[in-house]
C-alpha cells in the first residue's frame, strides 16, 4: 500500500468510525508507528486535515471546529483493482443485450462516468489511456447466457445441444446445472450430465441450443464438485490427479515465478537461478498448451507420460510446418 492509498484509507476510517485507535490504524494500514505519524503529519501540514488526538476517547478523530472547510484529498484516485473494476463494469454494461436490465443500465453507466469525471477527469480519456485486452475470450451466443444462469439459480434442469469439438459432432444432453465459472475470459457451465452420468464442464461457446425444463436439477455436494473440477489443472479436470514438475531457465524464471498456475502449486528457485514449479493436473490438455508457450525455456522433469505428450506435440508441430 503506497502513501496515497494510505491517506485515503486514513480519511475513510476517520469518517466511518469517528474515533480510531493507533493500534487499529497500524494493523489495517500495515505500517510502522513512525510511518503512520509521518502520514498524519503530511495530512495535517500539506492537506490541512483537522486530525486531533482525543485522550478521553483513546484515539484520533476529526476536529469539527478545526479547519475542515479547507481540507480535501488531492483529486480522485483509484487503485489498480478499482480501475479494472470500473472499466470492466463499463464495458460489460455497454455490451449487454436488450432485456430486463435495459432500463437500469443507463443510470449505472451515467454513475460510472460521474465517478471517473470527478475533479475534472475525463471518462473518455481514462478509457483511451487505460485499456483492458481480452485476447483469449471466445464468442458465445448471448441469448444462451440468461436461461443458463436462470437454471443455475432456480435449480432447474436444462437440455443443451453441445458441440463436441474433438469429435466434430453435436450431442443433445440433459444436464443439472451446478454453477457458472468465468475462467480465462470465458464462461463455463459446470453441471451433472445425465447422459454420461458424471460431472462435466461445458464451454458456453460450444453450446448451440438451450431449453429450460420443469424438472428439478440434481443437487451435488460442493465438495464433490470441487474434487472433480477444482483439483486438477485448468478447465480440463478429473478425479485422478498427478503432479507435473517443470523447470524453467533462469531468464524465463523472472516472469513465470510471478504467475499463479494453480492455487495448490509449489515452487522454488534452484542455485543456478532456474525455477522449479510443481502443479497438480488430471487431464493434461491445457497444461501442455501452457508448457508449449515457454519452449525452449522449460523442461518437463516429471512425469514421463507428460514429457512424452509434450514431445509428441512438438514433433507434430514440426511436421506441420
Amino acid at each position: 500500500m503506497n502513501r496515497t492509498e494510505r491517506l485515503y484509507k486514513i480519511d475513510r476510517m476517520l469518517h466511518e468510525r469517528r474515533v480510531v485507535s493507533v493500534d487499529t490504524f497500524l494493523e489495517e494500514l500495515g505500517v510502522s508507528l513512525a510511518t503512520f505519524k509521518r502520514d498524519l503529519e503530511y495530512m495535517r501540514d500539506r492537506l490541512n486535515a483537522p486530525v486531533i488526538w482525543d485522550r478521553d476517547a483513546g484515539g484520533y478523530r476529526f476536529d469539527k471546529q478545526g479547519v475542515g472547510d479547507a481540507y480535501e484529498l488531492p483529486g480522485l484516485w483509484f487503485s489498480a483493482s478499482e480501475i479494472y473494476a470500473l472499466l470492466s463494469m463499463q464495458q460489460l454494461l455497454s455490451s449487454l443485450e436488450p432485456g430486463l436490465l435495459t432500463p437500469h443500465i443507463e443510470p449505472l453507466l451515467t454513475r460510472l462516468k460521474s465517478l471517473l469525471e470527478q475533479e475534472g477527469m475525463s471518462a473518455e480519456l481514462v478509457l483511451k489511456r487505460i485499456r483492458i485486452h481480452k485476447v483469449t475470450a471466445r464468442a458465445y451466443e448471448p441469448e444462451h447466457f440468461a436461461p443458463i444462469a436462470t437454471a443455475v439459480v432456480q435449480r432447474r434442469r436444462i437440455v443443451i445441444d453441445h458441440n463436441n469439438r474433438n469429435r466434430g459432432e453435436v450431442i443433445r444432453r440433459e444436464v443439472s446445472p451446478q454453477r457458472l465459472t468465468h475462467y480465462r475470459e470465458n464462461w463455463y457451465l459446470d453441471a451433472w450430465c445425465h447422459l454420461r452420468e458424471g460431472i462435466r464442464s461445458f464451454a458456453l461457446d460450444a453450446i448451440n441450443r438451450v431449453e429450460v425444463t420443469e424438472s428439478d436439477a440434481l443437487e451435488l455436494a460442493e465438495s464433490e464438485i470441487q474434487a472433480e473440477l477444482d483439483s486438477g489443472y485448468g478447465a480440463f479436470t478429473g478425479k485422478v490427479v498427478e503432479h507435473a514438475e517443470l523447470e524453467f531457465t533462469a531468464p524465463r524464471a523472472q516472469w513465470v515465478s510471478k504467475e499463479t498456475w494453480h492455487p495448490e502449486q509449489k515452487a522454488a528457485f534452484a542455485e543456478n537461478g532456474a525455477y522449479r514449479l510443481t502443479v497438480p493436473f488430471s487431464n493434461p490438455t491445457e497444461l501442455i498448451m501452457d508448457i508449449l508457450r515457454h519452449v525452449p525455456h522449460v523442461k518437463v522433469v516429471a512425469p514421463e507420460s507428460l514429457r512424452q505428450r509434450v514431445q509428441q506435440a512438438l514433433q507434430q508441430g514440426l511436421e506441420n510446418l
